[in-house]
């Protein structure tokens, strides 16, 4: 079990996605809103390493953000 100690995973959670071409990301300022392609009710995706995993749900409590788990996504191959 040692050996799993050492394994570093990247965790990425991503709320929503979308396209912005660079000459209107180098306007932008404090405070500017980015549309993206999901809702408030869209599960979010949760990737490990660049690779889909699950997907998840953000939840508040006692002030703390956090992102559960709902559904794993399986992969066959």
């Amino acid at each position: 079990m040692n050996t799993l100690d050492n394994i570093e995973v990247d965790i990425t959670v991503e709320l929503g996605a979308t396209t912005v071409p660079i000459h209107h990301m180098l306007r932008m300022g404090r405070g500017a809103v980015i549309e993206l392609d999901a809702t408030e009710h869209d599960p979010l995706r949760i990737y490990a390493n660049h690779t889909l995993i699950a997907k998840g749900e953000v939840n508040v409590e006692e002030g703390h953000l956090r992102v559960v788990v709902t559904e794993k996504v399986l992969r066959f191959g």
